[in-house]
């Protein structure tokens, strides 16, 4: 099923629109902002926002997960988690932007085994030590097949585990070493299989440490959502870890959750549902 554009006076109501044309739930679509628009005022014509609503099944084909992995990722532990959202202070208030990501569908039904002895998988193991052998890291690589949504379940054909003693090096600051070595990896390995492949790296466990980090925090302010009945903006996050809060409340009927902002800034927005 195709995506369906609609306009309104707020993101809102021109979602409304777009999901009464398709006939379905606000949890079983994607909400991309195209124009916030701009309200009418003294006299001067204003803008209505549009959106293009896309149902969840078609955003699982293959080139789209890929190259939707492909985006940079990084890592960084909530020290203080007290100072990670920020609740809206007015109630009724519109998001300026909104956007459901594809990823609320559970990644049980997304988990695929793999074939350990693909040659692509092979290939992706050989470049990895190479770099690390060039690099003067004395590791391990390990290949498995992703089982969660942080190791990009539904999203990449396979997880490389690296293991040894002082990996810090490979991780960096906010993950950002890490988030480099992943995507020259992917950048070798596709030009070598002549396809884009999208493979994930993790080193020691720290993505796994990560994610169950996100996950707490999620159902944390999922449940001060739910007793003060105002929204909660967590702290930016790159796409993959926005996936790990959507996917970790997607079955609370009682909250909903949207990306809203841009770039490097783009964030999670915890939302009583309406």
């Amino acid at each position: 099923m195709e995506g369906v554009e609609a306009e309104g006076r707020t993101v809102n109501e021109a979602t409304d629109k777009a999901l009464t044309e398709l006939g379905l739930r606000r949890e079983d679509v994607t909400v991309e902002v195209l124009s916030e628009g701009r309200l009418r005022l003294l006299g001067f014509r204003g803008e209505p926002a549009r959106v293009l609503v896309t149902p969840v099944a078609s955003l699982a084909q293959p080139e789209a997960a890929r190259e939707s992995r492909l985006e940079a990722e990084e890592e960084e532990e909530y020290e203080d988690e007290d100072e990670e959202y920020e609740e809206d202070e007015e109630e009724g208030e519109e998001e300026e932007e909104e956007e459901e990501e594809g990823e609320e569908q559970p990644p049980e039904l997304l988990r695929v085994e793999i074939d350990l002895d693909n040659p692509d998988v092979v290939t992706a193991v050989n470049v990895l030590e190479e770099l690390l052998h060039l690099t003067g890291v004395e590791a391990s690589v390990a290949p498995r097949a992703p089982e969660t949504a942080g190791d990009g379940v539904g999203l990449i054909e396979a997880v490389l585990d690296v293991e040894g003693e002082d990996l810090g090096i490979l991780i960096g600051r906010r993950g950002a070493t890490l988030a480099s070595l992943q995507y020259i990896l992917n950048l070798i390995v596709s030009k070598k299989t002549q396809r884009r492949v999208a493979f994930g790296v993790d080193v020691d466990g720290y993505r796994r440490r990560r994610e169950e980090t996100l996950v707490t925090l999620a159902k944390r302010m999922a449940s001060r959502v739910r007793a003060t009945g105002r929204s909660v903006t967590l702290e930016p996050m790159p796409p993959n870890e926005r996936r790990i809060v959507h996917i970790a409340l997607a079955n609370d009927p009682a909250v909903m959750t949207v990306s809203i902002g841009e770039g490097e800034e783009r964030k999670v927005a915890i939302t009583p549902t309406r």
